[in-house]
């Protein structure tokens, strides 16, 4: 995707932006994603903004989906993702999720030239 840049967080947790604006960022283990069976925080939790309230529930709804969300997240348009379940995507359906998380970030003149770009003849 172009106009991405790499960051890193404070524990050296890959964090990509468009024009200043995170649209996946690698989370560190939080009190709110946890093992529901050992209460053990997951560590490899990804964040995917999304671009709207609508896909995030279609994402997030859907039991066959390995997309979750918790309450930490309501009202954020963000859905989260365990990097030991990316598997479960088929390389189409992450392109997906990326593309779509970057042009929800970025601004309209680059996502309409990114899109423009991407017509078929």
């Amino acid at each position: 995707m172009p106009h991405v840049a790499l960051l890193h967080g404070p524990n050296g947790n890959p964090i990509y932006q468009v024009g200043g604006k995170s649209f996946i960022y690698f989370r560190t283990p939080s009190r709110d994603a946890v093992d529901p069976e050992t209460g053990e925080r997951y560590d490899d939790v990804i964040i995917f903004w999304v671009p709207s309230e609508s896909d995030k529930l279609a994402l997030t709804q859907d039991p066959d989906s390995p997309f979750f969300t918790t309450s930490h997240f309501d009202g954020h348009l963000s859905v989260l993702l365990r990097g030991s379940h990316i598997g479960e995507l088929t390389p189409q359906e992450l392109t997906e999720v990326i593309q779509d998380a970057w042009l929800s970030r970025a601004s309209a003149t680059r996502a309409r030239k990114w899109l423009s770009e991407r017509r078929l003849p």
